[in-house]
């Protein structure tokens, strides 16, 4: 609410929040964040003890039925590890979520979804700093990712069996940098292109938004030097 002018002190935005139903404050990181200033509002009277323990009572209530405040022991959970969490069929299901996500804005002539028998003798070219960038793939609040489960553009094409040149252009989202012969030679001779771009964290992140939707730096020339 600072940030959006809506109040002009963190004292003030703590009094508002807590008046408004508001228990919790996401504030990782910050040692003077809004509702350490609690204390100075209730001295003040700008807001009731009652008030405070009828914020706190629901809050608290939830953290005891999730368990946080049990023995590790008593968390089933705290045993799981990554051969549970990336068991075959939990892989499973996260490839069906995310075949069923997917948003086709455009599919001339039926030409996805690929099939791999048609791919045989093939020559693919997967081009672009998303291509081949395991860094580059997730978003805000992504978990921190195993590399080995991580399948870049590059390498699911790869594993279809078809023959596939890669160039990045430019070797981040940012594509401040961007090499046009090293796409062309990628592109010159293949049958078809797909060319991976986008943002991701490096461009914006809760609190680091855009004023457009413009590809960053060369990506625009990359994608037009592509289709030419």
């Amino acid at each position: 609410m600072l940030g959006h002018h809506y109040t002009q002190s963190f004292l003030e935005t703590a009094v508002a929040s807590v008046n408004a139903g508001c228990n919790l404050e996401l504030s990782y990181g910050l040692r003077n964040n809004v509702f350490m200033h609690i204390p100075q509002a209730l001295a003040m009277g700008n807001i009731t003890l009652q008030m405070l323990r009828d914020r706190v009572r629901p809050l608290f209530y939830t953290r005891m039925r999730l368990g946080e405040f049990d023995p590790p022991a008593m968390n089933p959970y705290s045993s799981l590890d990554l051969s549970v969490v990336q068991s075959p069929e939990h892989r499973n299901l996260s490839l069906e979520a995310a075949v069923k996500s997917f948003v086709l804005l455009k599919n001339v002539r039926g030409t996805l979804p690929l099939q791999a028998q048609d791919l045989s003798g093939q020559r693919l070219a997967v081009v672009g700093p998303f291509a081949d960038n395991p860094r580059v793939l997730f978003g805000d609040y992504a978990p921190v990712p195993e590399p080995q489960y991580i399948y870049t553009p590059r390498r699911g094409l790869e594993m279809l069996g078809a023959n596939v040149s890669f160039a990045a252009g430019c070797s981040e989202p940012r594509c401040q940098q961007y090499s046009q012969a090293e796409l062309v030679r990628a592109v010159g001779a293949a049958d078809l292109v797909l060319v991976c771009l986008g943002t991701g964290v490096d461009v914006e992140t809760e609190a680091k938004d855009r004023s457009d939707l413009s590809l960053p730096g060369h990506q625009l020339e990359l994608l037009q030097d592509a289709v030419q």
